[in-house]
């Protein structure tokens, strides 16, 4: 689906007050998309992203919604809907992880919240981002990118790996979904990034965790936001028309 020309289509990121979802944000503005940028928290971080959208001529809207509350989505999308028009692209990034440890150490609390954000919270936006776009509801389709993770194909043991599980639930959702909607113009595709820096990682307790791990990774660094944020915009370009049900790797080869 081409944009004409001086026309933005939309784009909703859900987290996109840091790391990868604002990274995305600011290069979805200068691609041509008016952006809606979702936070749970920081709304200081997530004005600062739609400052730096507005800066490249784009539309922000600025929408605090918990993506694992049904209420808080509906009210998101609905949000979209009226303060910059027809919902285009989704990008589903909002994600969290806990401290490190292993699983036998974990709690049911912990899973749960885990397993609520992460899982929940994408088939929620996905449900909500289908009523719009597809053409079995009158839509005139569009493109859902989910944020999965390497951490899906690896396991996250002795780290994450209640993460590491949500994240491959992601997987299936993301093929699933893709099947069912792709003859509706809807595409569904995935991103896994590997060791990026972002403030993820001090949310397990290890801030310099991409430095501890580098080594294993065949590119020996860690990967940028910027350079996830390049994949998910792909995907949601007319240039990957005939791509879903797929998913890029963005891991330095590991």
């Amino acid at each position: 689906m081409a944009m004409e020309p001086n026309v933005r289509e939309v784009m909703l990121i859900t987290g996109a007050s840091r790391g990868i979802g604002a990274a995305s944000a600011v290069l979805a503005a200068e691609r041509g998309y008016d952006v809606a940028i979702s936070y749970r928290r920081d709304s200081g971080a997530a004005e600062t992203v739609a400052g730096q959208v507005r800066a490249h001529g784009a539309r922000a809207a600025v929408i605090q919604a918990d993506v694992a509350s049904e209420d808080d989505v509906e009210r998101m999308f609905a949000t979209v809907d009226a303060e910059l028009g027809t919902l285009a692209v989704l990008v589903n990034n909002a994600g969290t992880l806990d401290l490190q440890m292993r699983l036998d150490e974990m709690t049911v609390g912990r899973v749960a919240r885990t397993l609520r954000v992460n899982v929940l919270g994408v088939f929620l936006c996905c449900r909500a981002a289908v009523r719009r776009m597809s053409t079995r509801y009158g839509g005139a389709g569009g493109r859902i990118v989910n944020v999965s993770s390497a951490a899906a194909r690896i396991g996250g043991a002795r780290e994450y790996v209640d993460y590491a599980a949500s994240k491959g639930a992601v997987d299936t959702m993301t093929l699933g979904l893709a099947n069912e909607v792709a003859e509706e113009g809807i595409r569904v595709n995935a991103v896994r990034p590997g060791i990026i820096h972002t403030g993820l990682h001090a949310l397990g307790g290890e801030p310099g965790r991409v430095d501890r791990l580098k080594a294993a990774v065949p590119m020996k660094r860690g990967g940028e936001a910027a350079e996830v944020a390049r994949a998910i915009l792909w995907l949601a370009s007319d240039e990957s028309s005939y791509t879903t049900g797929s998913f890029v790797e963005v891991a330095g080869g590991r």
